[in-house]
Order: C-alpha cells, then structure tokens, then sequence
C-alpha cells in the first residue's frame, strides 16, 4: 500500500493495485462560492495531475473536496464515486461513469478494491457527506478516510482497519467551535478501530491561505501531541506526517 498527500484533502492511495484519486485540489485556486475576500487558498505552483490513475473517489459536494477546477482537467472517462452531492457536481462537467454511493453502499473497482460510503461530516441541518472504507479484497487490508473527523459509531462494527486517514489537529472559529473535528474525534476512532497507522488530513501541506475566515481560524494540536495521546490510551497506532508530494509506503504488520 502507497499513499501520496497532494495537500489539504488530497491523497492518491494505491491499493489492490489500482490508483484511487481521493478530493483531489491540483489545479488553480480554491475558493468558496466567488468569494476570495473570504478565503482563498492557493499554491506557488500547480501539482501536476498523476499518470494511470483508475478511479476519482469524492467525499463531498464542496469545493474543497469536489474542486471544480481540478474536475475540469481529469479525463472524463475515469469512473467517479462519490457521495449523492458529490454526484450532482461532477455530473455539470461531463464525466460519463459516475456512481453516488448512499451510506453502506459499495463500490467494487476492478475486482481488486472494494469501497463502502460510511456516514461522514455534516453539512447543514440535514445532509451528512460520505467517509469511506477502501479494502484491497486479496490481502483484507482496508483504509478509512473521513476529513473533517465525523466518524459515525457504525464504525464500531467494522472491526480493525490498519490506516485511518482524518484530521488529527482541530480547526474552529471563535463562538462558532469546531469545524474540522481533530485531536479528540481521532483518538475515538482510534479506540474503535484500533488501526496500525493514522495519517492527519486537511492540515493544509505546501498550499497558502488568506482572507477574513482565515484570520479567524484557530488550530489547536500537533502530531507528536497526538501520537503521546495514542500512547496514554494503550493503543500501540503509529501517527505519521506525510511530507506533501512525496509516495510512502505504509508500514503495515
């Protein structure tokens, strides 16, 4: 198993042999409904779009998960999975494979990787985005991904899954709270699913940001923080940062 951050919420895992392209932001800026004034993120330089990859998987609707941009560069013709919001996006830029997975749906890529849409983060008063449960079907290895640390109890149930991929350091606004759910939502998931490896997502990497909601924002937590909390609980998980752009092999048992 191989994982590439590319920054934010973007990763490329390569599991079962497949290259899967996870809320990929590459190109240009992002930005939240035309408003730059508000918050703009951007990067010194474009991260180039990766060669062979086999499947797009997008957890939410949202600009910084379905970038609008970077959906106009891909070629049209590779599959989408996304949550039922994320499909209603990608359909407005004439991709032609596209399967919106309603929670506890699956989706099996080349008979080599199977992905289950798990209750993720809320957005607004009735509609909770997608987490996701990649399982390289020969081996049973599996990876969780949910970047804004809303990890539903049904995860309970799943039993061990050696990576998880979430938020470890928390992001909130003042009288507001949190709005990516960090250090205490990952350590809970961490008890329920005791993983191998957890990797934090949604810390920004090389890109830049700037505007009002940006000078608002507080970040509270670190890694090594994180990992001395894995340690406090008795959970032998190894919490790892990834340097932006560079490909890891996870160290699994």
């Amino acid at each position: 198993m191989y994982l590439t951050y590319l920054d934010s919420n973007s990763w490329l895992l390569e599991l079962g042999g497949q290259k899967i392209l996870i809320d990929p932001w590459l190109v240009g800026p992002l930005v939240f409904g035309n408003l730059p004034w508000l918050f703009k993120g951007y990067r010194p330089q474009d991260r180039a779009i990766p060669e062979g990859v086999d499947l797009v998987v997008l957890s939410q609707g949202l600009e910084d998960h379905a970038h609008p941009q970077t959906l106009k560069e891909l070629n049209k013709n590779l599959p989408i999975v996304g949550s039922p919001n994320a499909a209603k996006v990608v359909a407005e830029f004439g991709y032609t494979h596209i399967h919106g997975l309603d929670h506890g749906q699956t989706y099996r890529l080349n008979e080599q990787v199977e992905i289950q849409a798990v209750p993720g983060s809320p957005i607004g008063p009735t509609l909770v985005e997608n987490g996701y449960i990649f399982k390289e079907l020969s081996s049973g290895k599996t990876v969780y991904y949910e970047p804004h640390g809303y990890h539903s109890p049904t995860l309970k149930d799943k039993g061990q899954i050696d990576v998880v991929i979430t938020p470890i350091i928390d992001l909130g606004l003042p009288l507001v709270g949190p709005i990516i759910k960090g250090s205490e939502s990952a350590l809970q998931v961490a008890q329920w699913v005791k993983p191998q490896v957890m990797l934090p997502t949604a810390a920004g990497g090389d890109v830049k940001f700037e505007g009002l909601l940006i000078s608002l924002l507080r970040a509270e937590g670190t890694v090594e923080e994180f990992q001395q909390k894995l340690s406090a609980q008795g959970l032998s998980t190894q919490a790892l940062s990834p340097t932006p752009g560079e490909r890891v092999e996870v160290p699994l048992h």
